[in-house]
């Protein structure tokens, strides 16, 4: 039986992504993005968690990151 993991992520980039290349030519863009999420406790105050994740992006794709995206621009991947 196959297994299917789906992930969609929405934030804003951390950093600049950083281009490079494997031997074979083959694009890899690194980047991170910050993921935030709001909502109110039981007890009605506002709370605020953040998550950091590192992505690596390949080939064409790699290429449109690294061209388009910079530091603090918004993605959804």
């Amino acid at each position: 039986m196959a297994n299917l993991n789906k992930v969609f992520l929405i934030g804003r980039l951390t950093r600049n992504p950083e281009l490079r290349h494997t031997p074979s030519g083959t694009a890899i863009a690194s980047f991170g993005i910050a993921v935030n999420r709001y909502w109110k406790g039981q007890s009605g105050e506002k709370k605020k968690e953040e998550c950091f994740v590192t992505i690596n992006m390949f080939g064409k794709r790699a290429e449109v990151i690294n061209e388009y995206f910079s530091k603090g621009n918004p993605i959804f991947i």
